[in-house]
């Protein structure tokens, strides 16, 4: 249990970015999902800068690696690519 009003004020601060971040966290992977799931070439594309942007500020963020954003970018780009 925090002793100090600095610890607690951070205990409160480290909750907030916690839930502001896994919100972040979660809409990034419901728009993953719905760009692996579409058939749409056009939509796809649409998607792909959009979700390109929300894993870069995410890894700038450092909620997620700089790395997986990366790995999860090319993914995405070659799906994107392979859509009729």
């Amino acid at each position: 249990m925090a002793n100090h009003k600095s610890s607690e004020k951070r205990t409160r601060q480290t909750e907030t970015k916690k839930l502001h971040n896994r919100y972040q966290a979660k809409t990034a992977r419901t728009f993953l999902k719905r760009l692996r799931t579409t058939t749409s070439k056009e939509e796809a594309t649409a998607l792909l800068p959009k979700v390109a942007s929300m894993l870069d500020k995410l890894a700038k963020r450092n909620v997620i690696h700089k790395n997986k954003a990366s790995n999860l970018k090319s993914k995405i780009a070659k799906k994107v690519k392979s859509i009729k």
